[in-house]
């Protein structure tokens, strides 16, 4: 099977409004130093290139990003975290001051900004005033109400999905496709049935947070409501894509949310520094597309994505998420298209790297192609045996056939 453009619904009907992302330069004081693998000139980086491609525009228009009062964060953390932020502790019982979590000044300042930024993305989208919104300063998926973890000081997509379901949502679908286990997003509304968290991720037992199993299915009063695919080291397009068509579209489809959340971390590509999954962009990006599609399919539209993780600065993120936005705007960008020539120069000027030439990693004319599930299991292969792990785990308890698509 194969993703192609023509599969992808035109978002700008007759008098429907434009995508939105939502977008400050001062986001990027989201920074841990110079050291750290999150490196904010990745978010630079994405909007010079999707400004020079004309991706941000007349169908995708950026709007600001506010910043979140106490009040806001406080939905989900608690008041001692919000204030060691505040003061820039190194209180490592938090998980701050630690080598994931560094403190630096302003850090409350800007990582309330980050949790503003995707609030308004959520408020874009429930009201009305955008059918799609993202911001891909966002998807800081790992942290805790009660401590910083994994590069994330607020969980800015919890907070969202709080705000949705204060405003009267009665069931949200968030769809993780980081390759680091959305574990604080799912640790939030494990028991919650209105939410249903969804994360595609490598196996936690070769990678942070360590967590993320099959098995792993809610607490107590949400049973079948988080759900984890875990993947096995270099599992590349064909294998995620195959695991995702066998998971995601069928627990959407009888989910039936009024809003579709995605966190979008790039990290799951062949050449990031910290995991080990095989995706090219050109794969990433046909989950782009269809979380697209399955946002017009199950949530009549209503689609907020944000971005996460992804540590190759400059090979990859950019790319990745100039099509997160490109598809957000409902005009896909081809992945033969040629990388503009002043980019490349100010990312040699800037980093001293060389940067890619395409937008895709596939010769030009292939798209990633996958099995279909229908088309049978395999119990030799250890990706199928975690893919079906997880349909015994989770599909009863929607009334869904283990067995058949």
């Amino acid at each position: 099977m194969v993703v192609s453009v023509a599969n992808v619904h035109q978002c700008q009907r007759d008098g429907e409004p434009p995508a939105t992302v939502v977008f400050d330069p001062t986001l990027t004081d989201y920074d841990f130093g110079p050291d750290h693998p999150m490196a904010p000139v990745r978010v630079d980086l994405t909007m010079r290139l999707a400004g020079l491609l004309g991706v941000v525009g007349p169908r995708l228009l950026t709007v600001p990003a506010p910043i979140a009062s106490d009040d806001l964060i406080a939905t989900v953390h608690g008041e001692q975290l919000i204030e060691a932020v505040r003061r820039a502790d190194e209180a490592e019982s938090l998980g701050l001051g630690t080598d994931d979590n560094p403190v630096f000044p302003g850090m409350h300042q800007a990582a309330a900004h980050v949790v503003g930024a995707s609030v308004e993305a959520f408020r874009q989208v429930w009201t009305g005033a955008s059918p799609h919104s993202v911001n891909i300063t966002g998807g800081l998926h790992h942290a805790m109400p009660d401590r910083a973890s994994g590069f994330c000081v607020y969980n800015d997509v919890a907070v969202g999905i709080r705000w949705l379901l204060d405003q009267g949502a009665e069931r949200v679908a968030y769809v993780d496709v980081d390759v680091h286990h959305g574990d604080g997003v799912e640790a939030v509304f494990r028991d919650d049935p209105r939410v249903l968290t969804i994360s595609l991720h490598e196996s936690g037992q070769f990678l942070f947070p360590g967590t993320g199993a099959s098995d792993d299915v809610g607490g107590p009063d949400a049973q079948g409501y988080a759900v984890n695919v875990p993947l096995p080291p270099g599992t590349g397009d064909a294998g995620w894509l195959r695991a995702f068509h066998a998971v995601v579209p069928p627990l959407l489809r009888e989910f039936a949310p009024e809003v579709l959340v995605t966190q979008h971390g790039c990290d799951s590509h062949r050449d990031d520094p910290l995991a080990d999954l095989e995706l090219t962009v050109d794969g990433q990006r046909a989950a782009y597309l269809a979380l697209h599609d399955l946002a017009h399919e199950v949530a009549g539209g209503r689609w907020v994505a944000t971005g996460g993780g992804g540590y190759a600065v400059a090979g990859v993120v950019p790319r990745a998420w100039t099509h997160l936005l490109a598809a957000v705007s409902g005009v896909p960008l081809d992945p033969a298209t040629a990388v503009p020539e002043e980019w490349r120069e100010h990312v040699g000027r800037l980093l001293g790297l060389p940067a890619p030439t395409l937008l895709g990693d596939l010769r030009a004319g292939t798209e990633p192609r996958w099995r279909p599930w229908e088309e049978g299991y395999d119990p030799a292969s250890w990706l199928d045996r975690n893919v079906q792990a997880t349909r015994v785990a989770v599909f009863p308890y929607h009334g869904l056939d283990v067995l058949a698509w």
